[in-house]
């Protein structure tokens, strides 16, 4: 494993790569079925966050999606 870093809303976090967006979102206690994520300016659909391989420097924006009215 490579150490490297990607910037997630804005602070950036240390993570071992080869590292998955599923991974990682495992990794900071977010259920991958409960966000909506941005790498790099595109959306990303939940159905490839298993096969989307995380580079060093890359940019996420994560939300948490919250039910209720």
């Amino acid at each position: 494993m490579n150490p490297g870093f990607v910037i997630a809303n804005g602070e950036r976090k240390n993570i071992p790569f080869p590292c998955t967006l599923k991974e990682f979102l495992i990794s900071l206690n977010l259920p991958p079925q409960c966000v909506v994520v941005e790498l790099n300016g595109d959306a990303v659909p939940p159905s490839e966050f298993n096969g989307k391989p995380l580079k060093d420097g890359d940019h996420l924006e994560i939300v948490r999606v919250v039910a209720g009215g």
